[in-house]
């Protein structure tokens, strides 16, 4: 004797749409009128909104299966946590479209927006899309939906579009946003206090909108600023929208934000560097550091050879006492042998003192050599400039040989350039008088660019034909340590227990 068994159904997971029935797809109609099972997910009030919005298009034969949430946002008793009653009414649930998908029966999923994109139905695709066959029908989403009942523009040209839950730590929200060009904010609700504070935070709550059950009945935008906690619930969302051809604020006075970049490209920004360039009307610098920033529309650039730093200082604060934003661009950290103080000193004389001016920190070129060779800044540690430019050779020497007797690890900037090629040989010998031959000396070349080298060499070994303006030493002391590993790579460190005496 044979037995069939029935071909299995298909299962579809059908994106509704941000909630006006009116934007549903004509796919998404057509599998709910073909479908046998119409599935939807509810809380315990039994009330749907996946099924209000496709109620039209539902016949009295369909099979319904309500998967109803044993939990939304309350506690649980459930050994497992509110995780673990989750997990389970997932495999409840997906067990009972299993059912009618081995029946042959065609299951349609229905799913707020689009059904991958912070939906519920994501859980039944994964539980079950390995095992019957399946199709995703794409629905707008509530971020498209929002951005078109605002009018303004999400993103343009080479902008990017962060999408965050507002249930991110306040902390990582803040950063996420001050990165960002523009951004939606999902999950609000309960949610809104702290996002607001991480707008506020990241200096973008000027520009921040706020969009309420977008296309649906009792619909609500407006400015986020002017929105009070208590009235905002879960189907709602931020909006930051395009800067590009926004309308800034009047200003009487701007600001100078000194950044750094670190020692290369984009990679080595922080969060807030990338805020600050992002928000600034002017960016003042070095060219070869500004053409490290991406280009912005509207935004102006104001490059200068490297050698006049107290004349861009000058310009970044005239530009700020006319009411613009200026970002002050310098590589590695602005503090070290860089932007910082040449901005700080000029504004602190008397025309320039009302000016705001903020100091962002960057990864220091010093930084940047240590990781890439292992550890060798792991103890004390000095840095010093090799320039005779502002300061006597007779300094720099001395303050070597003190930094050398006492033991110190030397992180040694500007060691040479194409004018200056005698210091390093100079620096060297000196050393050798406080420091044993073999002691390690790390070379870090143009580090995060595409010439990136480094190389480890004993003290003795040191040639200062190999060190240009793009380098940057290391000389370690007495304690730092060098191996080759297994994969025959030869790192460095300086232990952090220093020896008794």
């Amino acid at each position: 004797m044979s037995s069939t068994h029935p071909q299995p159904g298909r299962l579809y997971g059908v994106g509704l749409g941000p909630g006006d029935p009116a934007l549903m797809t004509l796919r998404a109609v057509q599998v709910i009128a073909s479908a046998d099972v119409i599935a939807y997910h509810s809380a315990r009030h039994g009330r749907s909104i996946a099924r209000s919005i496709a109620a039209e298009h539902l016949r009295p034969d369909h099979i319904e299966e309500a998967l109803v949430y044993p939990v939304t946002t309350e506690a649980t008793d459930h050994p497992g946590g509110y995780r673990g009653a989750l997990d389970e009414f997932y495999e409840q649930a997906a067990a009972r479209l299993a059912t009618h998908l081995s029946a042959g029966r065609t299951v349609a999923v229905l799913a707020e927006g689009d059904p991958l994109f912070y939906g519920s139905y994501q859980h039944m695709h994964k539980r079950l899309a390995h095992r019957f066959p399946t199709e995703v029908v794409p629905g707008v989403t509530s971020v498209s939906a929002a951005a078109a009942r605002l009018g303004e523009p999400l993103v343009e040209a080479e902008e990017v579009l962060t999408i965050l839950p507002g249930t991110l730590p306040e902390e990582e929200l803040t950063a996420r946003l001050a990165a960002t060009d523009s951004a939606v904010i999902m999950k609000l609700g309960r949610t809104f206090p702290s996002v607001r504070r991480a707008l506020e935070r990241a200096g973008r709550l000027d520009e921040a909108r706020y969009v309420e059950r977008a296309t649906m009945t009792g619909e609500r935008s407006g400015r986020l600023a002017e929105v009070a906690a208590d009235s905002v619930p879960y189907f709602s969302v931020a909006v930051l929208p395009s800067r590009i051809d926004a309308v800034p604020e009047p200003r009487d006075t701007g600001e100078v934000v000194v950044v750094g970049t670190g020692p290369a490209g984009p990679l080595w920004l922080t969060p807030e560097t990338r805020g600050a360039l992002a928000a600034a009307d002017d960016l003042v610098g070095y060219t070869t550091y500004l053409d490290r920033v991406p280009l912005r529309p509207g935004q102006l650039r104001h490059g200068s050879d490297n050698k006049v730093e107290s004349e861009r200082a000058e310009l970044a604060l005239d530009l700020a006492r006319r009411g613009r934003r200026v970002a002050v661009v310098s590589g590695g950290d602005p503090g070290v042998f860089a932007m910082a103080t040449a901005v700080l000193e000029v504004a602190s004389e008397g025309p320039y003192r009302d000016v705001p001016v903020r100091v962002l920190p960057g990864v220091t070129a010093a930084n940047a050599a240590a990781a890439k060779a292992g550890a060798p800044l792991g103890h004390d540690y000095a840095t010093l400039s090799l320039s005779d430019r502002l300061k006597p050779w007779d300094v720099i020497a001395e303050r070597l040989r003190a930094a050398a007797s006492a033991d110190l690890v030397l992180a040694l900037y500007n060691p040479g350039s194409r004018s200056r090629t005698w210091q390093v040989g100079l620096a060297r010998d000196l050393l050798l008088e406080l420091r044993a031959p073999d002691t390690p000396v790390v070379l870090g070349r143009d580090i995060g660019g595409p010439d990136e080298s480094v190389r480890i060499v004993r003290l003795a070994d040191l040639d200062p034909a190999e060190v240009d303006m793009r380098t940057l030493l290391i000389v370690g002391s007495s304690q730092t340590r060098t191996v080759r590993r297994g994969d025959g790579e030869q790192i460095v460190w300086t232990p952090r227990r220093y020896p008794e005496k």
